[in-house]
């Protein structure tokens, strides 16, 4: 388990982090989410030990991180964003060497090094250097390394960071499987990643939580909180017209769009080449449109419906989307509003 409780961290006068707080039980994936700079690897660097926090208490399992700094040490498993990865050596010398760093002892060294790298699915490039290992595959021996002496806690910094969508899914999936004995803390600022694949988010920016919960707890705590809107999606049919090519029907949709009370704002994509008939003769074709609507009208589908078919335009797939957690993130870390899910008494004393 771990237990960060107000802990703040200044370079000179600048703080990096300002009294955050949060917990991780065991069994449990929790992501620990922000842009670039918003102080979540500092964060990590003080769990893990590398960092003292200026004030505040860290604990690891029920050990304090600065006066039983070994303890706590020795129960997390801890990939940095760059894993210290030796190119020279080979993947079973380098699992090796980092057993006998973490204290394995001599007689069990052969089985932690074969669990790992079957949890990793490392077993087929044992012998291969890693130096000519993909990417993803480097990836897995940074995280086999993490966990050769079983640690109870597993910290991950930016752990899907560079890898191709297949990769991805497959870390995703592996530290669904590693976080069943486990507590798992994730750092990234890949929020659909973080969605995917933890239980809790904590949103942190500008040093500070702004939010932190379950992904469909945090999502509805947001729409209380931050003003959201619904766009609508529609493909409507454009038609041929001998002298613009469809274009002046096309602005002529948009026009009765926009004119409809509370649109704000419509966006559509170009028109792609020039769709014809075997014959060379220019056709109709369908062309994507946005619609943002003003706070105030929060569901523009009735008047687009009614608008459309008055104007006899041909239409299809009228959506309305909901807002997604990342565009309410994106609100969040750039609007200075009351965390979300702040505590009963901060809330009560107005801070």
């Amino acid at each position: 388990m771990i237990q960060v409780k107000d802990v703040s961290k200044f370079y000179g006068s600048f703080p990096a982090v300002r009294g955050v707080s949060f917990e991780a039980a065991p069994g449990q994936v929790v992501g620990l989410l922000g842009p670039n700079g918003a102080g979540k690897t500092t964060t990590i660097r003080m769990i893990t030990g590398f960092l003292p926090p200026t004030s505040g208490r860290i604990s690891v399992c029920g050990h304090d991180t600065i006066s039983e700094s070994v303890e706590a040490r020795r129960k997390i498993g801890y990939l940095p964003e760059s894993a210290p990865l030796y190119p020279e050596m080979r993947v079973r010398d380098y699992l090796s060497h980092r057993a006998r760093l973490y204290g394995v002892p001599r007689q069990d060294r052969k089985a932690a090094i074969i669990r790992a790298g079957d949890r990793c699915r490392l077993l087929e490039v044992m012998q291969r250097r890693i130096g000519h290992l993909s990417k993803g595959y480097r990836q897995r021996v940074g995280l086999a390394s993490a966990i050769l002496h079983n640690p109870p806690v597993l910290i991950l910094d930016e752990p899907s960071n560079g890898l191709d969508p297949a990769q991805i899914r497959e870390t995703r999936t592996l530290i669904k499987d590693l976080s069943a004995q486990r507590t798992v803390l994730v750092s990234s600022h890949i929020l659909p990643e973080v969605e995917r694949t933890c239980d809790r988010v904590v949103i942190i920016a500008r040093g500070q939580i702004r939010a932190d919960g379950a992904p469909p707890e945090l999502l509805a705590r947001m729409l209380r909180q931050v003003p959201a809107r619904h766009v609508v999606e529609i493909y409507v049919e454009t038609r041929p017209d001998p002298e613009t090519g469809g274009r002046s029907e096309l602005d002529r949709i948009a026009a009765r769009i926009r004119a409809i009370p509370g649109v704000a704002a419509i966006a559509r994509e170009p028109i792609h080449g020039e769709p014809t008939d075997p014959t060379g003769v220019r056709v109709a074709e369908w062309v994507r449109l946005v619609v943002m609507p003003e706070v105030t009208h929060p569901d523009l589908r009735e008047p687009l419906s009614r608008t459309l078919s008055s104007a006899t335009v041909l239409f299809r797939e009228l959506r309305r989307q909901a807002p997604t957690l990342e565009q309410l993130f994106m609100r969040v870390i750039e609007a200075d509003t009351v965390p979300v899910g702040a505590s009963k008494a901060a809330e009560g004393s107005g801070e």
